[in-house]
């Protein structure tokens, strides 16, 4: 891809949530506050989850490197299968930037938007159920290619004809003006409806019980974690942005922050996985860096400048020392690391249980 323009990035420095694509309207801000206020625990809830987390980062950089708009998407499409195949529960995507700054989610239609707002449009679009892409994505230049990629198939990417526990959906328009109830979309024949009222738009997660039966008894809307504390099952990723390598650190949207950082460089040190011993965790890092490795994203991040990479993160690691090749793409380091940390943390989840 051509180079692209840092400053023009589709998210904010802090947690997207579940909303994926959604759009937040400012006009009525007043109006509903309160109702916000409300809603608060339903769409961020991050300090209610129960169960560890792991999150990785990666650099946008990686797809300013690619030579098209096809095979950009690609590799959009490979960081995102890699998300959901390890059950990824975040993805941070970070500029190089020196300064940290506060950037707004608008979508913009230009040719020339950055590579790490390509990414996370790419990787957000994917996480969401296909059902729900064209109420919550509008057409957009970057999209053209999506449709090449292999789905994700997830398990909250449910097709019409399954019935489960929990269905994501999209929020579509409060059944009357005094009404509390909102009708929402969850990809079945028949739209559903929750017992709260919500602006249309808005991405929801519904609990839609044991009664296969679409009458008109209203659901609840559940924290998007609620399928992983109460089924086990994997409900996708969010998608973070963070202007340079401290941002990832220091705006983790989870209470107490990351408590275990893993670096991953051909500088780091050599631990076979079956050897290698992480302690009890709470929220999980694992970062990568791009072409020039994590050192220079450390030494380009003014708040880290002249730091060794072992002292920003607890553990700093090679996890393939007998490379034939003399690089290692991004991509590539994503599928063989998180292969190599699945014996490490799942030692330590079911010690936690």
């Amino acid at each position: 891809m051509a180079k692209k323009k840092r400053d023009e990035v589709e998210a904010e420095p802090q947690v997207l949530n579940h909303g994926n694509g959604g759009s937040h309207e400012t006009k009525k801000k007043k109006k509903n506050k309160t109702r916000d206020k409300e809603q608060k625990k339903v769409f961020v809830d991050e300090d209610d989850m129960g169960s560890p987390t792991v999150s990785i980062a990666l650099p946008g950089s990686i797809i300013d490197n690619t030579q098209s708009f096809e095979l950009a998407t690609r590799l959009a499409g490979q960081i995102a299968r890699a998300a959901t195949i390890f059950r990824i529960d975040e993805v941070v995507v970070f500029d190089n930037q020196r300064e940290s700054s506060n950037v707004t989610a608008e979508d913009t239609c230009d040719e020339n938007e950055s590579g790490t707002a390509f990414l996370i449009r790419i990787l957000k679009y994917l996480e969401t159920p296909q059902y729900l892409r064209k109420a919550l994505f509008p057409k957009h230049n970057s999209l053209r290619f999506v449709g090449l990629l292999p789905p994700l198939d997830a398990p909250h990417h449910l097709r019409k004809h399954e019935w489960a526990p929990y269905r994501e959906g999209v929020t579509l328009a409060l059944q009357a003006p005094t009404s509390a109830t909102t009708l929402v979309d969850v990809g079945l024949s028949k739209n559903v409806v929750i017992d709260e009222a919500v602006e249309p738009g808005r991405r929801v997660t519904v609990a839609m019980g044991t009664n296969r039966q679409l009458d008109d008894e209203a659901h609840e809307v559940v924290s998007w974690w609620k399928p992983r504390e109460e089924a086990g099952m994997y409900w996708g990723y969010k998608v973070r942005y963070a202007p340079n390598i401290s941002s990832v650190l220091k705006q983790c949207p989870y209470k107490g922050g990351y408590d275990y950082l893993i670096g991953t460089s051909e500088h780091g040190h050599i631990v076979k996985s079956s050897e290698l011993e992480l302690p009890s965790f709470r929220h999980l890092l694992i970062a990568f860096g791009g072409l020039a490795g994590l050192e220079e994203c450390i030494e380009e991040d003014k708040n880290l400048k002249g730091k060794d990479p072992r002292e920003v993160f607890s553990t700093y690691l090679n996890i393939c020392p007998h490379q034939g090749s003399r690089t290692i793409r991004t991509e590539e380091a994503l599928f063989i690391s998180l292969q190599y940390f699945q014996e490490p943390i799942d030692r330590v989840l079911n010690t936690s249980k």
